[in-house]
């Protein structure tokens, strides 16, 4: 149970970082969008609407709520969906940052493995 317990102890770390730089770009705060370059709307309101349920999904992680694995897997297909429009924008010419791509891939990856470590750890003990 360490292990979860440090697992949603990240995903709130993770979860206030992409607040915080989503909230950035989208508000135009501290000059985070400039520094962003091309930037892509639909991704970076995606990034934030997860950010809010990475809280959420900290709480059911810390909690082991039967529902944590759920939504982690809801977030990631979220996710995965958005990715999918980035490469679709990316393909008919839209404006991007090599970055994005990577970081999506990134954030995909880890919002999977929360997914899987809720199903493992909390859905099992739920049973």
């Amino acid at each position: 149970m360490k292990t979860v317990k440090f697992a949603s102890v990240v995903l709130i770390a993770f979860s206030l970082v992409t607040l915080f730089m989503s909230t950035s770009v989208l508000f135009d705060l501290f000059g985070i969008r400039e520094r962003e370059g091309n930037y892509v709307p639909f991704i970076v309101a995606t990034n934030f609407l997860a950010g809010v349920f990475y809280l959420v999904g900290a709480y059911g992680l810390y909690t082991a709520k039967a529902w944590t694995a759920r939504l982690l897997t809801i977030i990631t297909v979220m996710l995965v969906g958005s990715f999918l429009g980035l490469l679709l924008h990316i393909n008919s010419g839209g404006a991007y940052e090599a970055q994005t791509v990577k970081a999506m891939v990134f954030r995909i990856s880890l919002t999977a493995i929360f997914a899987v470590l809720a199903w493992r750890y909390i859905s099992k003990k739920n049973k």
